[in-house]
């Protein structure tokens, strides 16, 4: 009888609390490691940077930009060209780092600051038009370099945040179903502008997004560790269910850098299953310190507890 009574009380209680058992499962770290290549045309290799065969490690290919590749670059509504460093980073380099390590793979990312002198503004002429040309000629690219995924990387806009949204969305959306890519992210940064564009686009997409690259380092130089731990609880929160990546920049310019207090920020998300993966930009400063951090990285996540 007292069995009974023990064994009703605790289906009771399960029935009553079964969003916390939920909400503990979720909470996990990953090994996921991404860095950005190719975008300051510094001769840097895929081969130049450290795979550690225990992380999930994602080059991203800087940039694919819908401007036409002219002296004066003006855009293109969707058709996208390469504008990285084709002669270090070409199909066959993809092919090669991917048949050289089972871990990785590669992506590209969409927009970034500027092409040539000038921003890179994300102009659609509308949706439709936009979308099929993306998918048109994103789709080329992507096949003809033998890319996994996209990220998305636009800075500035011409557009409303509700276009943005479904000019994104359906381009991921089109791109997943079809079978091209097999992952995407978005990359913002805590400016109005920017999160006002890609908080729309999470509102209306968040289940195709799988990795938020949040720019952590476009904060102040002389970020402390306590600041970006409170960043990063923020960004989290606006992007409520993503992966929320942590990141600093190459040089130590901008943000919380590895030499004051990065890892360490990194070490309390992990003791609290907070860490979802780390991305550098970028591999072209990199290569200036010999890849130390990107080391450094790699070991914290392939490391368990």
């Amino acid at each position: 009888m007292e069995f009974s009574k023990i064994l009703v009380t605790l289906l009771i209680l399960q029935a009553l609390f079964p969003s916390h058992v939920t909400i503990q499962a979720a909470l996990a770290n990953s090994n996921l490691f991404r860095e950005y290549i190719g975008a300051e045309f510094k001769n840097v290799k895929f081969t130049d940077v450290p795979v550690n065969p225990n992380v999930e490690f994602h080059f991203i290919l800087s940039f694919a930009i819908d401007y036409d590749t002219s002296s004066s670059p003006s855009p293109t509504n969707g058709k996208f060209n390469v504008f990285w460093d084709t002669d270090n980073l070409s199909p066959s380099e993809v092919s090669a780092i991917k048949s050289s390590h089972s871990n990785v793979k590669v992506a590209l990312s969409l927009g970034g600051d500027t092409v040539g002198s000038s921003s890179a503004f994300f102009s659609p002429s509308s949706v439709d038009s936009w979308v099929s040309n993306a998918v048109s000629s994103l789709t080329s690219i992507i096949k003809q370099y033998n890319l996994d995924g996209i990220d998305i990387d636009y800075e500035h806009f011409q557009a409303d945040p509700n276009t943005f949204a479904e000019c994104i969305g359906r381009l991921i959306s089109t791109l997943k179903k079809n079978g091209v890519i097999s992952f995407a992210s978005i990359a913002p940064f805590d400016d109005d502008q920017v999160q006002s564009h890609y908080l729309a686009l999470w509102r209306s997409y968040s289940q195709l997004i799988d990795y938020v690259n949040f720019q952590f380092y476009a904060y102040a130089q002389g970020t402390t560790v306590s600041q970006f731990l409170d960043y990063f609880n923020t960004q989290s929160s606006n992007y409520n269910g993503g992966k929320v990546l942590v990141s600093f920049i190459s040089d130590g310019s901008k943000g919380l850098s590895p030499e004051n207090g990065f890892f360490n920020a990194c070490s309390n998300l992990k003791s609290q299953n907070k860490l979802n993966g780390i991305f550098v930009w970028s591999a072209d400063d990199s290569k200036a310190n010999g890849f130390k951090y990107e080391e450094q990285s790699q070991a914290l996540l392939a490391t368990s507890g």
